[in-house]
């Protein structure tokens, strides 16, 4: 028995060398959807929520805690007393109908260039841990080199669109100077697009200013590059780090995605409907400012969904309510005709366990049923966002690729052969040796690489390993497998000596004015 166990575990390291060796990692082009989207809201109900959020916009207000967005405002036309801008819905309407309503994201590699809007979709991985769970599964402060890892996985990864920015924060790097690391990461280890660090207008003037070496002089000005996120401060507050750093990345043409914080119950009202429209008044506020700043620069339409727990004040992932908002949200941006941004694969469980399944196979479906264009935080989310999981990175990738092809629709090109192959089958035959069969296996069906369908004897042969071990094992085999897509050597020379010299400007100090 034992001799019979060893082989098929041989077998099974010996077939899963191959599949590493022929891996395809390309990426897959932006997702355009062919399936019905779900709308929970009649056209009615739809201006419902537009109602009463420019009702808010009018008459209850937006704080705006900047000197120079308070005047920008005035200067276009809102009614301003102290912080709170009262907008009147012509002028909201009138600035967001220049926002365009689909726009393409350069990457580095042409091949790699994504559409963002209307019926087109992309996946890009979470941001923003303080932990990881690294490729021993120990949760623990990260790294750069820890950084680099995810960005390279990023890059490999085929239903993943973008490096993404800080996927982890670097704690071996002085925080007045990690925006520069982390963007030269994204950079560095992959060809696809990434975001830029927000997290203070310096700080998104120095990742434009990156941008501008990496892609050519004046380039951005006319081709979007890096997308930037502006969280406001809910309810109805945004912020003068984020207007600032919004105002840079609008002035150079690159959008940036307006995105309420909300967390239902404590920052909104704890009933879904009157939420939304908390957050619709939000968003179409910083929608609005952007076209002020300048007319006709992408943006985003944007939000992080989550809700409380009643019994502790935590926030949850995966519950019903957040599918419904993002399934109103979707609808609100149409009704808009703006690009929008979710969230995805959220879970709150501590480990990579079932409720971290479950609460992101959950949020997955509703958001790709709901027509988001701009899918964050699609791989990796754990413990309500405190660490990143290398294994999870990997499954919830995974994921993606399968909920890509669902979301493609049925694919009818070759319903006749399959039609035939029933007639030369006939009653009570097999299929699995048809030559529509041979001619359509690889691609007829998702085959999962992680989760596993063989018999208990099999898996008992090949170790027992349950998900969280293969997935640990193929993000190492990946990473050995990395092959990195080289810059020019004079680009890189030319951004290394800029963050040289940055990190010279910078004063490590800086670090307690910093939010991350």
């Amino acid at each position: 028995m034992t001799r019979v166990a060893v082989g098929k575990s041989r077998q099974g390291r010996n077939f899963r060398k191959t599949r590493r060796q022929t891996r395809d990692t390309t990426m897959l082009p932006a997702l355009e959807r062919a399936l019905p989207l779900t709308e929970p809201m009649s056209e009615n109900q739809v201006l419902r929520i537009d109602e009463a959020s420019m009702d808010i916009l009018e008459n209850i207000g937006v704080h705006f805690r900047d000197t120079i967005a308070l005047k920008d405002w005035k200067d276009a036309g809102a009614k301003v007393i102290g912080e709170t801008v009262y907008a009147d819905r012509y002028l909201i309407r009138e600035l967001i109908k220049t926002i365009p309503e689909t726009f393409t994201l350069h990457a580095r590699n042409p091949m790699n260039n994504l559409p963002v809007g209307g019926k087109f979709s992309m996946f890009v991985p979470m941001t923003g841990a303080p932990y990881l769970r690294d490729l021993e599964d120990v949760r623990r402060n990260p790294t750069l080199d820890d950084l680099a890892n995810f960005h390279k996985l990023s890059h490999m990864l085929p239903a993943i669109h973008s490096s993404a920015h800080h996927i982890v924060e670097p704690y071996d790097h002085p925080i007045s100077h990690r925006h520069l690391r982390i963007t030269y990461s994204s950079m560095r280890y992959s060809d696809k697009t990434f975001m830029g660090m927000t997290t203070s207008p310096k700080n998104a003037q120095d990742v434009l200013d990156m941008c501008d070496i990496l892609f050519g002089k004046d380039y951005i000005d006319n081709h979007p590059v890096v997308t930037g996120n502006c969280n406001g401060n809910s309810p109805l507050v945004w912020d003068e780090v984020m207007l600032g750093a919004l105002r840079a990345f609008s002035k150079r043409n690159q959008p940036i995605l307006c995105s309420p914080f909300v967390l239902g119950g404590a920052n909104t009202p704890a009933s879904i409907a009157p939420t939304v429209a908390q957050l619709n008044a939000e968003a179409l506020s910083a929608l609005a400012y952007t076209q002020i700043v300048r007319k006709g620069s992408p943006a985003i339409y944007g939000h992080y969904l989550a809700t409380v727990s009643m019994r502790s004040g935590a926030p949850m992932s995966g519950t019903p309510e957040i599918s419904l908002m993002n399934f109103m949200v979707g609808q609100m941006a149409r009704y808009y005709k703006v690009p929008w941004r979710t969230s995805n694969t959220l879970g709150s469980s501590k480990i990579f366990d079932a409720q971290a399944g479950y609460e992101s196979a959950t949020t997955l479906m509703a958001v790709i049923l709901s027509g988001a264009n701009y899918i964050w935080h699609s791989a990796g989310w754990n413990e309500a966002g405190m660490h990143c999981s290398m294994a999870k990175f990997i499954v919830d990738a995974e994921q993606c690729a399968m909920a890509y092809k669902m979301a493609k629709g049925i694919n009818w090109d070759d319903f006749e052969l399959g039609l035939s192959a029933i007639k030369d089958v006939g009653p009570g035959g097999h299929y699995l040796g048809h030559p529509h069969t041979l001619e359509n296996f690889q691609e007829a069906f998702f085959m999962p690489e992680l989760f596993d369908n063989n018999s208990i004897e099999q898996w008992q042969a090949e170790g027992g390993l349950e998900i969280n071990s293969r997935a640990l094992h193929q993000a190492k085999e990946m990473l050995k497998d990395y092959e990195e897509p080289m810059l020019r050597n004079d680009i890189q020379e030319e951004i290394l000596a800029y963050i040289a010299k940055r990190e010279r400007e910078i004063p490590r100090e800086d670090a307690l004015n910093q939010t991350f």
